[in-house]
C-alpha cells in the first residue's frame, strides 16, 4: 500500500490535484502476496525520486512507503540475498557430513598432499571389499580349440557353464564390437609392433616411416551373436590372415570368463557344434539374436 504522509505543520488548503495533474499518476493500493513471509517496508529509488520532485514543486515533505510481502520482487535487497546464500551453503555442508573422512582428505590435499595421499591409500585398503566387486566367473581357464578355421568365412563357437544373463550377453557383445572396430581400423597388425619388441629400460622411439610402410590389416565383416541356452556362435570374415586379432579376442574373453561369466570353451571354425540347432528362432526355446 502506498501511503502519503505529510510531515509539515498545518498549512492552508491547497488544490492538490492542480499540481499533480500531468506530473504524477495517482497512487493506488498495490498488494504483492506470497506465502510464509511477513510484510516489510522498503523505500524504492523510483518512488523516492518522484516524491522528492513533488516536494520541490508543491513545497510539502512527502514520505513514500511501499508495503511488500514478497522477497522475490526485483528490488535491491542485499540482506535477503546474503541469507539465501548462507542457506545454500549450509545445505551443501550437510553433504560433507555424510562422509567426514573424505571431507578430511579433501581438506588436507592442498596443505599436505603427502598426508592426503597416505589417507587415501588407507581408505582404499580398509574399504577394499566395497570398492572391488567379487568375481562371478569361473576359475577354470577357457579351453580354446581350432576346427578348420578360415579367416575369411568361419564361426566362433562359445560354450558357457550356464545360460548367460542379459548383462553377460551385453558385455560379450560390447567386447566383440570393440574388437571388430579395432581390427577394422588396422589396430591389430603384427607387422608393426615396434614398441612391444623394443627395450623399455630406456626412452622408446618410434619409426614413423617404417610404421607407415607396413602392409595394412583389416577386418571385413561380422555377423550377429546367436544364443541357444548355454551355446552361442558368431560368424565373421576377417579377410587378412592376422593371428594377432585372434590373440586379442581370446585375451578379452578369458578375462570375461574369469571375472563375469564362465566360458567353458571357445571353438574357432566348424559348421556344427554340440547340440546347436539350425533355424531355431523361438525365444521360448532359449534362442536369441543380438546385434553387433
Amino acid at each position: 500500500m502506498f501511503i502519503l504522509n505529510t510531515c509539515a505543520p498545518i498549512l492552508p488548503v491547497i488544490d492538490f490535484s492542480r499540481h499533480l495533474n500531468n506530473r504524477l499518476a495517482p497512487f493506488s493500493a498495490v498488494t504483492l502476496s506470497t506465502q510464509n513471509h511477513a510484510p516489510r517496508l522498503i523505500r524504492t529509488p523510483v518512488f523516492v525520486s518522484q516524491a522528492q520532485k513533488l516536494q520541490g514543486e508543491v513545497g510539502i515533505d512527502v514520505d513514500v512507503e511501499v508495503e511488500v510481502e514478497d522477497e522475490d520482487v526485483d528490488v535491491e535487497d542485499k540482506t535477503t540475498s546474503r541469507k539465501a546464500y548462507r542457506g545454500r551453503r549450509s545445505e551443501e555442508g550437510k553433504d560433507y557430513d555424510k562422509d567426514p573422512e573424505f571431507a578430511d582428505i579433501l581438506g588436507s590435499c592442498l596443505d599436505d598432499p603427502q598426508r592426503a595421499k597416505s589417507k587415501m591409500a588407507d581408505r582404499l585398503k580398509n574399504k577394499r571389499d566395497k570398492i572391488l566387486h567379487t568375481k562371478t566367473g569361473s576359475a577354470t581357464p577357457v579351453k580354446v580349440t581350432f576346427n578348420k578355421f578360415d579367416f575369411s568365412n568361419s564361426y566362433i563357437w562359445f560354450e558357457f557353464y550356464n545360460a548367460p544373463l542379459e548383462r553377460d550377453v551385453s558385455l560379450i557383445c560390447d567386447a566383440i564390437r570393440a574388437w571388430h572396430i579395432i581390427g577394422r581400423l588396422g589396430g591389430c597388425n603384427s607387422m608393426n609392433m615396434q614398441l612391444s619388441q623394443s627395450h623399455m629400460d630406456k626412452r622408446p622411439s618410434y619409426d614413423v616411416i617404417s610404421g607407415a610402410n607396413v602392409t595394412p590389416t583389416t577386418f571385413y565383416n561380422t555377423g550377429d551373436l546367436e544364443i541357444q541356452d548355454n551355446l552361442a556362435r558368431i560368424w565373421m570374415d576377417i579377410g587378412t590372415t592376422e593371428p594377432l586379432l585372434l590373440d586379442v579376442l581370446i585375451n578379452a574373453l578369458t578375462q570375461i570368463s574369469s571375472d563375469f561369466v564362465g566360458i567353458k570353451q571357445l571353438v574357432f571354425g566348424g559348421s556344427e557344434f554340440e547340440n546347436w540347432k539350425e533355424n531355431l528362432k523361438s525365444e521360448d526355446a532359449g534362442c536369441s539374436v543380438h546385434k553387433i
